[in-house]
């Protein structure tokens, strides 16, 4: 990869996304329900309180759960919902553990195809269609990750010069730029409601 992510918009954090396959894989599995910048910075928080520099999926699958809910229920909490964030962490990394040899990277390095790569992402507990999708986007957008078909199985995310997805953020003007896609989706999803009403 040759710049550094910048979801985080913190250097330390952005280094380790940059740096930590698994780390982006848990940023992205984070990234629901709070701002982006939150989620992303979330494995940096986690490898911190941890005692470590990177995150190692089998440590994680094999942590105490109650343990590691308390890790990421500290002040400030890791996420707005730390129990059941904490639990789907343990359980992207015991099925890395079980099926990757703990490799996250695995998941992504020798798909075949776009729509392969699509498959595999959404097999992992916490992704569904929709975040498969992203982080596909963002695998091809900024890790250079582009097997065949790409663009098209992460569908409106692969889109060259969209500004929908954390995928397309490189600073704060494209995390500007899709904040207000982001919220004009909303209104605009919210008109509808009100006229079907």
């Amino acid at each position: 990869m040759d710049r550094p992510l910048r979801l985080a918009q913190q250097s330390e954090a952005d280094a380790l996304l940059s740096r930590s396959p698994l780390a982006a894989l848990v940023g992205m599995l984070l990234d629901q329900q709070i701002p982006m910048e939150w989620a992303f910075t979330g494995p940096y928080t986690v490898a911190r309180r941890l005692g470590r520099d990177d995150l190692d999926a089998g440590e994680i699958a094999a942590y105490d759960p109650e343990a590691f809910v308390a890790l990421f229920s500290e002040k400030p909490a890791v996420h707005r919902y730390p129990g059941s964030m904490a639990k789907r962490v343990q359980q992207l990394c015991q099925y890395l553990a079980e099926h990757c040899d703990g490799d996250a990277s695995a998941v992504w390095r020798d798909a075949g195809s776009g729509a392969e790569l699509l498959e595999r992402l959404n097999a992992l507990p916490g992704f569904g269609k929709q975040k498969a999708q992203i982080f596909l986007a963002l695998l091809g957008k900024q890790f250079e990750v582009v097997p065949e078909g790409w663009r098209e199985a992460a569908g409106a995310y692969g889109e060259e010069g969209s500004y929908r997805s954390v995928a397309d953020i490189t600073g704060p003007e494209s995390l500007e730029k899709v904040r207000a896609y982001k919220q004009e989706v909303k209104r605009a999803a919210k008109k509808a409601g009100v006229k079907k009403a």
